[in-house]
């Protein structure tokens, strides 16, 4: 069969899954189309795709689920039959039941996913395998892709078997560490616009709302000015004991 290009559909905070996604969908074609769902409100209602299409989607890892705000996006989709490959990037801890639950919803919004990954990147806390995904982790991806793209050519879409479990665990809420603000915020408004949560109060800049941040510490990550923080004594503790725990690194996974 002939493939459109490919598309890139990503809810990545801090940067992992979107250099998953666009790795994977770059084997598929020059001109990616990407779909950003990281900002909050980033989905029209009703977003469908075609037969002949072909996306790459991918996703972190929260305590052992996909986020619950994107697997509810990923509800809102029709994929017709369109072919397409699920990777959820998490932490060097586990994935759990994440990449089952991200099957699953694929194949109930009518996707034909060929292939899956589970792929290691920076853990939102601590420091947790800080330079991955690296290079290799993304030339994983690339071969994901040349594999699936190995099976339609052969006429063969048979859904692959991956780990997990359902019912599954209870997760995909966040974590529970909030960041702070310092003394040197200067007010630009850059984690406002950029909070996957709309978490941060847009008149000061600086109040954080605990029912809805998700933990994902994008705000800490694209701060210019070094403004947003985690620098309580209950987290720095939390932070070093889990660096220790998880510091021997774990091996990419892919499902074919």
């Amino acid at each position: 069969m002939r493939l459109n290009n490919a598309t890139a559909v990503y809810f990545s905070p801090t940067g992992n899954s979107k250099k998953c996604a666009l790795s994977a969908a770059g084997v598929i074609g020059r001109n990616i189309e990407e779909i950003d769902l990281t900002k909050a409100d980033s989905l029209p209602d009703g977003m469908s795709f075609d037969i002949n299409d072909f996306i790459v989607f991918s996703a972190p890892v929260y305590g052992g689920r996909l986020y619950k705000g994107f697997a509810e996006k990923l509800t809102r989709l029709n994929g017709n039959l369109a072919k397409c490959i699920g990777i959820v990037t998490y932490g060097n801890r586990d994935y759990d039941d994440a990449l089952l639950e991200m099957k699953n919803i694929l194949i109930d919004r009518e996707f034909i996913p060929l292939g899956f990954g589970a792929v290691v990147g920076r853990h939102t806390y601590g420091q947790i395998q800080t330079q991955r995904p690296d290079n290799n982790d993304l030339e994983i991806c690339r071969t994901l892709s040349k594999e699936v793209l190995n099976k339609i050519e052969k006429g063969i879409f048979t859904i692959p078997d991956v780990k997990g479990n359902f019912p599954y665990k209870d997760g995909g809420n966040g974590g529970s560490f909030y960041p702070q603000t310092n003394s040197k915020c200067k007010m630009c408004g850059l984690c406002v616009k950029n909070c996957p949560q709309n978490a941060i109060s847009h008149e000061d800049f600086k109040t954080i709302d605990s029912e809805k941040c998700i933990s994902c510490f994008r705000c800490i990550r694209i701060c210019p000015f070094g403004a947003k923080v985690m620098e309580t004594k209950e987290y720095v503790d939390f932070a070093k004991m889990f660096s220790e725990k998880l510091s021997m690194p774990k091996e990419d996974e892919i499902f074919i």
